[in-house]
């Protein structure tokens, strides 16, 4: 099993938690693809009350006095899930999205120290899980060395560690919205996916 040195997982939680939010938000944005390609090809899911709950957490980021019900909307967030009978990959991934946006949540309704490493593991063994898909039947040795030098892996590395470079840089300042726009910009990846993926690859 592949992970980042502890030293990652650290810095992220001595962040402010203001900080960590933005953190979530930029993997939850590109969480969103997957789920979106999952109900495009399923029928199932509900994109629009994803994408709007995470659009509430940024708003309330950029305002901090912001009045939202936060708790309902954990109620919604909890109705984005895929069908419980549903164990495709699709789903799981679709649940990932879903189970991480719930996690911000979370921290905007008490104490929850453990929501931002969860989303980054979340992040990373959705990637590593489609690897697994897509490597087929190899032993466990060679698959860990498959993973460890995989494009995917070293994409979502590099792009944790961007997110978490941006969200420092901006901590030595007010988390602004000029910040937050840069943060959730990046976020969004052009609209590819943590899996490589986009919508168009449905489209085309």
């Amino acid at each position: 099993m592949v992970s980042k040195p502890q030293g990652f997982y650290q810095r992220l939680q001595e962040l402010p938690l203001p900080a960590q939010q933005a953190f979530m938000g930029a993997l939850c944005e590109r969480l969103l693809p997957n789920y979106m390609l999952y109900q495009q090809t399923t029928g199932h899911g509900d994109s629009h009350t994803l994408g709007t709950v995470l659009s509430l957490v940024w708003e309330r980021l950029n305002v901090p006095n912001a009045s939202i019900d936060f708790a309902r909307q954990a109620e919604k967030l909890a109705e984005c899930e895929p069908p419980e009978e549903d164990d495709s990959f699709g789903a799981r991934r679709a649940l990932d999205a879903v189970v991480s946006v719930s996690a911000l949540l979370d921290t905007l309704q008490g104490d929850s120290p453990e929501a931002v490493l969860d989303v980054s593991r979340t992040s990373r063994a959705g990637v590593r899980a489609f690897i697994e898909l897509t490597e087929g039947e190899v032993d466990a040795q060679k698959l860990a060395l498959i993973i460890r030098d995989h494009p995917l892996m070293d994409d979502e590395n590099d792009f944790q560690d961007a997110v978490l470079d941006a969200v420092l840089e901006a901590v030595s300042e007010p988390l602004d919205k000029a910040s937050l726009k840069e943060v959730r910009e990046l976020g969004r990846n052009g609209g590819i996916s943590n899996l490589g993926l986009s919508l168009d690859d449905v489209e085309e």
